[in-house]
Order: structure tokens, then C-alpha cells, then sequence
């Protein structure tokens, strides 16, 4: 690549990246401003007065509370997509099943239905096992949604894996299963990594199943804390950015901490 066709792409990478940070910085800019400076025009791109009362105002509240929720129902499903994902993605990949075809196209066409589709029926389901106002009902159906994503991420890499690998294992005395455990899993470390970040993404950012199996405030994660904010502080922007920018901070530390597995784990299976 020449020396002008790498700046020029460097550039444009730039440009797009800062199109897509923007409003995040804004979001965290306003969270510091005072309710005046917000409002006054032209607007200010950083604070001329940086104030932290929204934020110690939210974390004497119930932030706390709506935070640890989060952390429980995000976690929980991410386990569980894993626990489930994992070993059925292994045997879609190895083992002859007929109408292996359909299945995954079964898994397919659920990554087109929006969550709304899927709403009453879970609703009904939760209802008669006596599964509402509890955790488990945002768990189970946010980990409905985040398993058949996974199990068509990681066949694909598992597909790639060369067989001899599980042979050497079995030579040495290893069963399916210890082979499993302890060959296929390391090497696939990396897209497992990424099923879980993204199954974890997921289920932190949900709103609608919690607030739909959840009449319980006390049981609400973050998502539906800011969308109860909304209401309780009006035009108080700096108090809402502040809500906002707690509950995206979890996920772009995870994101900066994960980034090179991410990128390793969904590169790895594309030349498949």
C-alpha cells in the first residue's frame, strides 16, 4: 500500500470513528455540565464547570441496586448461553446428525425474529411456572435468543479445527469428553470468549424482557433504571447522561480489556 492511499484510509477511519464516539462523548460531557450550561447556546463542547452532583446524587439513590441487578441477569445468561452453546455447537460440527441443515436454519431464522415476536409466548410460559417478578425469567429469555447466535458462531470454528488434534488426544489415552474439555476448549478459547461477550452485551442492554417479566422495580436492571429516569428527572439532563454513562461504563471496560480476543475470535473463523 502506497504512503498517500494509507494516510487517506487512515483519515477516513478516523473521521468515521469519531462519528461514532461522538455521542458518547457528549453523553459524558453532559453528565458534568450544569443544568444551565446545558441549555445555553451555542452549546459548550467541554464543561467550564465540571460538577459531580448528578453522580453522587444517583449513587446515594438505588443505582447501586439496579447496577448489581444488571451484573446477576447479565451474568447468569452469559453462563448459560456458554453451558448450552458450547457442547452443541461441538456436536453440530463433529458428530453426523441428520438434518443438521435444519437445524441451523431453525437457528438462523430466530436471529430475524425481533424480540417482541417472542414476548407473549415467554410471557405465558414464565407465567404458568410461576417464573414472574424473579430473575430467572430475563435470564432464561435473554439466553433464548443469545444460544442460537453462539452455536452458529463457534460450529464454524470448530469445523476449522483439524481433527488429528482430537486423535493425538485419544493416542494418549484421553476420552471425547477430556479431549473436549481439554484440547478443543483452549484452542477454542478465543470465539467462546467472544460468544460471551456479546451474549453478555446483550443481555446488559435488554429492556423490554425485564420490564415485561419484571412488575418489580426492585428486581429492574440498569437499562430499565434509565428508562424510569426518564420520567422522574424531566428536563434534568445532566442526572440522566450521568444514569446513562453508569451503565454503558461496564461494557466499554470490558470491550478495551477483551479487544484483542474479540478481534481474534471473529476473524478466526471467516476464512471457513
Amino acid at each position: 500500500m502506497s504512503r498517500r492511499k494509507n494516510w487517506t484510509l487512515s483519515i477516513i477511519g478516523i473521521i468515521i470513528v469519531t462519528v461514532f464516539l461522538f455521542p458518547v462523548y457528549w453523553m459524558v460531557i453532559t453528565a458534568f455540565k450544569t443544568q444551565t450550561e446545558i441549555s445555553q447556546s451555542p452549546p459548550t463542547f467541554f464543561p467550564n464547570d465540571i460538577q459531580f452532583d448528578s453522580f453522587i446524587q444517583l449513587l446515594q439513590g438505588e443505582v447501586g441496586q439496579y447496577f448489581l441487578n444488571s451484573v446477576i441477569i447479565s451474568g447468569s445468561a452469559t453462563m448459560l448461553v456458554l453451558v448450552l452453546a458450547v457442547p452443541s455447537a461441538y456436536g453440530l460440527a463433529r458428530f453426523n446428525i441428520k438434518g443438521v441443515k435444519s437445524i441451523l436454519l431453525i437457528y438462523l431464522v430466530t436471529q430475524m425474529l425481533p424480540a417482541t415476536v417472542v414476548l407473549t409466548p415467554l410471557f405465558i410460559v414464565f407465567n404458568n411456572f410461576n417464573l414472574l417478578n424473579t430473575y430467572i425469567a430475563p435470564v432464561l429469555a435473554t439466553a433464548t435468543l443469545g444460544v442460537p447466535f453462539s452455536v452458529l458462531l463457534l460450529r464454524t470454528f470448530f469445523v476449522g479445527i483439524p481433527k488429528e488434534l482430537e486423535e493425538a488426544a485419544k493416542i494418549d489415552g484421553c476420552s471425547r469428553l477430556r479431549a473436549f474439555l481439554q484440547v478443543i476448549i483452549p484452542v477454542s478459547l478465543p470465539s467462546i470468549l467472544v460468544c460471551g461477550a456479546i451474549s453478555f452485551f446483550f443481555a446488559w442492554g435488554d429492556l423490554i424482557f425485564s420490564i415485561t417479566f419484571n412488575r418489580n422495580q426492585d428486581l429492574w436492571p440498569l437499562t430499565a433504571g434509565v428508562f424510569n429516569a426518564v420520567g422522574r428527572y424531566g428536563i434534568e439532563w445532566n442526572s440522566l447522561m450521568a444514569f446513562a454513562t453508569i451503565s454503558v461504563l461496564p461494557v466499554i471496560v470490558i470491550f478495551v480489556l477483551l479487544q484483542k480476543q474479540l478481534v481474534e475470535g471473529l476473524v478466526s473463523g471467516s476464512v471457513k
